[in-house]
Formats: structure tokens, C-alpha cells, sequence
């Protein structure tokens, strides 16, 4: 996996648009990295793209809801 730096980051689609909750993904090998776009030089989580896509598609089929 290459640095964190150096990838294609972009807006989550379920991020607010007040400004205020802005998630940032990237996707690098067979990994998924997701930051704090207000903390860009911050921590990131890796997990991989199974996992990602699994959480992903969890949230679009209301499973996760409260």
C-alpha cells in the first residue's frame, strides 16, 4: 500500500454538506483508507475494500440504521 499522502482522496456521499462532517475516502490496492477531511495530516483507517464494501453496502440496505 502506498503512503496516505499520495492517494486519490474524495467526499463520501454521506458526508453533511454543512461542512461539519466530511469524511474522505481513498482507495489503494486491496485496501480502503478513510480520514477526517478536516484533519487531513490526521489518523486514517485501513481496512479492506471486502470490509468497506460489506459497511458500504450495509448502509444503502437500511441495516444499519438506528
Amino acid at each position: 500500500m502506498t503512503s496516505p499522502s499520495t492517494e486519490q482522496w474524495f467526499k463520501s456521499t454521506y458526508s453533511g454538506g454543512s461542512g461539519t462532517e466530511c469524511v474522505e475516502c481513498a482507495l489503494g490496492g486491496s485496501w480502503t483508507l478513510i480520514r477526517d477531511s478536516k484533519q487531513e495530516s490526521g489518523s486514517v483507517v485501513v481496512v479492506q475494500h471486502q470490509a468497506w464494501d460489506f459497511f458500504v453496502d450495509a448502509l444503502r440496505r437500511g441495516e444499519l440504521d438506528n
